[in-house]
């Protein structure tokens, strides 16, 4: 049986980042973009991650450039509006596709696992891993970070 645990992405500075690094760690994965409405859910992903980090919840941003053109920059460029507009201290990947033929082997697995709710339909898309790298849910765009179905499942994934 697979496992986010066999995927791999590369950071936003380009260096090889195996979802194994998060071994018995909760991740929340979101796709990201900086100029799209729902970039102010920065806000609510950095608390999330600032108020469960040492209990074991990792965040991981996925920046995508699929949904309107809303991720346009180079990996640098989407490093300097997260760090400096929003305050990012959670891990971002190097900008790959979510959906589609040419999707992430990651998003791949999630959908395999998942189904339909996995496949991001737009920016900020949440999936919830567990600390086994088990699929535990998926969360549309338009789910607040800290909405309650979110961090309910944070809880007791943690």
């Amino acid at each position: 049986m697979s496992s986010a645990y066999d995927y791999e992405f590369k950071t936003i500075d380009g260096a090889a980042l195996p979802l194994t690094t998060f071994k018995d760690k909760v991740v929340l994965v979101v796709n990201t973009a900086s100029a799209c409405g729902l970039t102010p859910q920065y806000d609510g992903l950095e608390k999330l991650y600032s108020d469960y980090k040492d209990k074991g919840l990792v965040v991981l941003g996925v920046p995508c450039n699929q949904f309107a053109g809303q991720e346009p920059g180079t990996e640098a460029e989407i490093k300097s509006f997260c760090e400096t507009r929003f305050n990012i201290d959670f891990p971002l990947t190097g900008k790959v596709e979510v959906k589609g033929d040419g999707a992430h082997p990651f998003y791949k697995w999630a959908q395999g696992e998942l189904g339909e709710p996995a496949v991001p339909v737009w920016n900020f898309h949440k999936i919830l891993i567990g600390k086994h790298g088990e699929a535990l849910g998926a969360f549309g765009p338009r789910t607040e970070p800290e909405a309650p179905e979110i961090v309910a499942a944070i809880e007791g994934a943690l």
